[in-house]
């Protein structure tokens, strides 16, 4: 599996690489700018790329911007963002076009290597990996729609776990309730928000965060 990353953080970057590649991952290429992430992107056309928020030469969302610029030359390019900070602008755009599969973890909640690799690994596979913090804000966000203002205590928490990427088996076990219930709990807030049920849990993740995101 082919990895591109972008850190300017020398020994974040360094620590990528050899965490990576003692999993079984090629790293193509690690940069460590904006307009170099573009170019290793475009050419090496990777099976997933690592991305940071702030790179150079702005230091503000020059990461996030040019994984999107990118993957509009790409259709389909699997982004894991890597970072510090939930840039709302961006990270919106990035999943809200349902072009490719994305993850946003921030790094201070990265505790974990092997949990790490496996949503390397999700993302490059298709799925979508968010972290709580994340998908906390995006919601936020978009807090006075009215369509989210009919979900019930019960429902929004559904829905920000299934932001997150957990199945419906896992969003049970964390709620304490049967599947079934979290079936019927899915069900309604489709209904309420006007989307078409599916299982397929990435597209339906995909569809709930095109929504909330606009």
């Amino acid at each position: 599996m082919r990895i591109v990353i972008a850190e300017d953080l020398a020994l974040l970057r360094e620590g990528l690489i050899r965490i990576l590649r003692a999993n079984s991952f090629e790293v193509v290429e690690a940069v460590d700018n904006g307009p170099a992430l573009i170019r290793s992107l475009t050419t090496h056309r990777p099976d997933v790329a690592i991305v940071d928020v702030r790179l150079p030469p702005t230091f503000t969302d020059e990461g996030l911007r040019s994984a999107i610029e990118a993957r509009r030359q790409i259709p389909g390019l699997p982004i894991m963002v890597l970072s510090q900070y939930v840039e709302q602008i961006y990270a919106r755009e990035l999943m809200s076009d349902r072009a490719g599969a994305v993850g946003y973890l921030l790094k201070d909640r990265v505790t974990d290597v092997d949990q790490f690799v496996a949503s390397v690994r999700q993302v490059a596979t298709g799925s979508t990996v968010m972290d709580p913090d994340v998908v906390s804000a995006l919601l936020t966000h978009r807090s006075t729609d009215p369509k989210l203002l009919e979900l019930s205590p019960r429902e929004h928490e559904v829905l920000t776990l299934m932001a997150e990427g957990r199945s419906n088996a896992a969003i049970a076990a964390r709620m304490f309730v049967t599947e079934k219930t979290v079936s019927k709990h899915s069900n309604s807030i489709f209904t309420k928000l006007g989307l078409k049920p599916s299982e397929d849990d990435n597209r339906r993740i995909l569809a709930v965060l095109a929504y909330l995101e606009g």
